[in-house]
């Protein structure tokens, strides 16, 4: 490689590998060279290639497997599955595209907790307010995405429901709940980007460029606009898109004054 004054050696050495995977020299899913490898190669020191590489890591380009080297990454071409966020009803019964995840759902964890700087606006509900929440990781039916969803229940909200006993339920099933109790259901959205965790990288099996994307559901009293259920459903965005059907509200007339 021949160095070039003036510009850092970490990116010279970054943009050759960029060009030996863009060439095909370096096909996805070749592991590369050690790092003394490298550092002969290029000539540089490991420092170097190790500053080299995680700019190519930052990129999405590479991927580190523990325990058994770095790879290069498969192109990604966009997302391998949809998440379709209509809701259907028949009469009191409801479906969503959304029910098939939950066919390939692992063990659900339900537990206490109270609401907090981010749910209690959503659910417009003081901070520190009781909930019975039920976690779940999900994998799409095409087994091409993962998700891992959150279903939050404001005890004061269903406290006399039968989700107060039985808080493992779809969606679906929550909002049939809500619906023989007397609610008419209407629903919105909020959808958010960030940053996953480690624990929510390894879960979703996300690659260390991956942005999560985190879905809000509040499901309301459509008479009092009164929150009713939070959900919360975070999934990367290489894999899988959100999907939406919108239609046209004619705005509300104003009524005349006397």
């Amino acid at each position: 490689m021949a160095i070039i004054r003036n510009e850092a050696l970490h990116k010279q050495v970054a943009a050759a590998m960029r060009q030996s995977i863009a060439t095909g020299e370096w096909p996805p899913g070749t592991q590369l060279p050690t790092e003394t490898d490298l550092a002969e190669t290029y000539g540089v020191s490991r420092p170097t290639v190790r500053l080299a590489v995680a700019a190519l890591r930052s990129e999405g380009q590479l991927d580190v497997k523990q325990g058994r080297g770095t790879f290069v990454r498969a192109a990604v071409h966009g997302p391998s599955a949809n998440l379709d966020r209509s809701v259907t009803t028949q009469g009191d019964t409801f479906s969503t595209p959304f029910d098939a995840w939950f066919n390939r759902a692992e063990e659900p964890t339900v537990y206490r907790t109270r609401t907090d700087a981010i749910t209690a606006p959503l659910l417009e509900m003081d901070q520190d307010e009781l909930m019975l929440g039920c976690d779940r990781l999900l994998t799409a039916p095409t087994g091409d995405g993962r998700a891992l969803h959150r279903l939050l229940l404001p005890m004061e909200r269903i406290e006399a429901t039968p989700l107060a006993q039985h808080p493992v339920t779809t969606p679906a099933e929550a909002y049939a709940t809500l619906t023989a109790v007397g609610h008419d259901l209407t629903w919105r959205e909020r959808v958010s980007a960030r940053v996953p965790q480690p624990d929510e990288r390894e879960a979703l099996q996300l690659s260390e460029a991956a942005v999560l994307l985190v879905a809000h559901r509040i499901t309301c009293d459509q008479a009092t606009g009164l929150p009713l259920l939070l959900e919360e459903t975070r999934l990367g965005a290489e894999t899988t898109a959100l999907t939406y059907v919108i239609d046209a509200h004619k705005p509300k007339r104003a009524k005349a004054s006397r």
